[in-house]
């Protein structure tokens, strides 16, 4: 039997995709926002399409926020914003 790929729903734009095509951002123990390519960190995660646009749209419509269940400061997600960046995200 073969074993089924898990799916992730991306908070930007909420298509559900196969969980190694999207990038994970965790609220570790700390407080602190990262983006988590191995998908292991401790903490809290939302899933993310690569795309910068996912990002902008999460944080405008209120997705982190949700996901996180607490505000998410701009200065963290301009932070994530330049992770992704040198992630190699669109």
């Amino acid at each position: 039997m073969e074993k089924k790929a898990p799916l992730r729903r991306c908070i930007g734009c909420g298509e559900s995709r196969d969980k190694k095509e999207l990038i994970r951002i965790v609220r570790t123990p700390e407080g602190s926002y990262e983006l988590d390519a191995t998908g292991r960190k401790n903490g809290r995660g939302a899933y993310l399409c690569k795309k910068e646009s996912c990002l902008e749209t999460a944080f405008r419509k209120k997705g982190l926020d949700r996901s996180f269940r607490e505000s998410v400061p701009a200065q963290a997600v301009s932070a994530l914003r330049e992770e992704l960046q040198k992630l190699g995200g669109e």
